[in-house]
């Protein structure tokens, strides 16, 4: 009996070396990360290092002045929301005085693109009144700037990128096309 018991109590403390060994690990993973300098991104997202400035529009007729290509950075100036007549509601407005605004992306080719940004503002790509559903949301590269990515399967086309909801009057974005 006395042997059963120590195995008991061996496995148990066992147990609990690798419990406590895979909590470790767990909280080592979610660790913040610590930057001390910014990291440029690469591949799809390497625009991201050279932001062009650029205006946000305060209505879908007038981004033919506020188009950003695909593959372009920009340093988006925005608006106060009450200033911005949006195509389409966005799902998360914001307040009186958040920021937002609107910018014409042209589509060539169909495909996945990814919408990354710098702050954790809301987007929508809306064309004909309708906005375009979101296949995957995740966060940038640790470093780089870009708090938020979104991806969308798109068609050709023309579309609004709808910015809502930021917290500051500038946000940079960029519209990839993933492999």
């Amino acid at each position: 009996m006395r042997g059963k018991k120590s195995l008991a109590v061996a496995l148990g403390a066992l147990g609990l070396a690798v419990l406590g060994s895979t909590e470790l690990a767990a909280q080592e993973a979610t660790a913040p990360v610590v930057c001390t300098a910014p990291v440029a991104p690469t591949g799809e997202l390497a625009p991201w290092a050279t932001p062009v400035a650029m205006t946000a529009a305060a209505s879908d007729a007038a981004t033919a002045r506020a188009r950003l290509p695909v593959g372009q950075a920009a340093r988006l100036t925005l608006l106060q929301t009450p200033e911005v007549r949006y195509p389409r509601r966005p799902e998360k407005p914001g307040g009186s005085v958040s920021h937002g605004g609107l910018v014409r992306i042209d589509v060539a080719q169909a495909g996945t693109y990814r919408v990354a940004l710098g702050s954790a503002a809301w987007v929508d790509l809306v064309r004909g009144g309708k906005a375009a559903v979101s296949i995957n949301h995740g966060h940038g590269p640790d470093c780089t700037g870009i708090r938020k990515m979104v991806d969308y399967k798109l068609q050709r086309g023309r579309y609004s990128l709808q910015v809502a909801a930021n917290g500051e009057p500038a946000v940079t974005v960029l519209v990839a096309r993933l492999p």
